[in-house]
C-alpha cells in the first residue's frame, strides 16, 4: 500500500479504468447516435414527436352524443312498423314512464334530431 501512495492505487489501475470507461462511453454515444439520426431515415425524437403529431384528431360528436334529440318510447306493431308514442327529453324520463311496461314490443330508445321514425322499424323477421 505505501508503494502506490496512500490510496493504494497502481498507475495501471487508472489505466484500467480510464480504457473500460471510455469504451463504455463510446458504447452509449454510437446506441444513442444509432437512435438520434440514422442516415435516410427518421431520427429517434423527431420520429416520436411526428407520430404524436400523427395522432387521429377527436371525431366530432354525433346528434346522440351530444344529446340533440329526444327519448322516444315506440311500439312495433306485427308487420315490424314503428309507432312512437311518446317522447321525452330526457332518458330517465323515458324509463321511468316505461317502467311498468310488460309489452315485449313497447321499448325505449334515442332518436337524434333529423332522422326518420323509421329507423325504428323492426327489420329482423321473426317466426310467427
Amino acid at each position: 500500500m505505501a508503494e502506490h501512495g496512500a490510496f493504494g492505487f497502481d498507475p495501471d489501475d487508472f489505466d484500467r479504468v480510464i480504457r473500460e470507461g471510455s469504451e463504455g462511453l463510446r458504447d452509449v454515444f454510437e446506441r444513442v447516435s444509432r437512435f438520434v439520426g440514422t442516415p435516410g431515415a427518421r431520427s429517434g425524437w423527431s420520429a416520436v414527436f411526428e407520430d404524436l403529431s400523427r395522432r387521429p384528431r377527436p371525431t366530432p360528436e354525433t346528434a346522440g352524443e351530444a344529446g340533440d334529440g329526444v327519448w322516444a318510447i315506440y311500439t312495433v306493431d306485427d308487420t315490424g312498423n314503428a309507432r312512437v308514442e311518446q317522447v321525452y327529453a330526457s332518458e330517465l324520463d323515458a324509463l321511468r314512464a316505461n317502467k311498468d311496461n310488460t309489452d315485449p314490443k313497447r321499448k325505449v330508445r334515442f332518436l337524434p334530431y333529423g332522422i326518420a321514425v323509421s329507423v325504428l322499424d323492426d327489420d329482423s323477421e321473426e317466426p310467427a
